[in-house]
């Protein structure tokens, strides 16, 4: 199954781990991302520690753990940042899922559209693909 039909049927919570240019790693919930192909994944995200931490480290780690019976089951990504864009038009075509319901107070923070190559993925638990 391509990884693009993997996240569009599989429900779960994600987790995108970054670190800023000392190395303080942050870790916050994102949703299932998006993808533009095979190699290249979109995450929306506001202007907060995760965007920040891009700006001066573009590695990433996304963790998702499948909403089953089974807790062990799901996809760690290692990402490398290749760009982003705010252009509010290519935000909303990236929202097609609407499955998250923006909250009244963040309505009116600035968003980013950001692209990640796909540099590795590996199951949840251990080091098989």
């Amino acid at each position: 199954m391509k990884l693009s039909e993997y996240f569009e049927s599989t429900l779960g919570r994600g987790v995108l781990a970054t670190a800023d240019a000392k190395g303080i790693v942050d870790a916050a919930v994102y949703s299932r991302p998006h993808f533009v192909d095979e190699e290249t994944a979109v995450w929306i995200m506001t202007d907060r520690l995760t965007h920040a931490n891009l700006q001066s480290n573009p590695h990433a780690a996304y963790i998702f753990a499948e909403a089953a019976e089974n807790a062990f089951v799901g996809k760690r990504l290692y990402l490398t940042k290749i760009r982003e864009e705010s252009d509010p038009m290519k935000i909303e075509q990236f929202r097609w899922r609407k499955t998250y319901e923006i909250p009244d107070e963040q309505k009116n923070e600035k968003r980013f559209v950001v692209y990640f190559h796909i540099d590795k993925v590996l199951p949840l638990v251990g080091d098989k693909t």
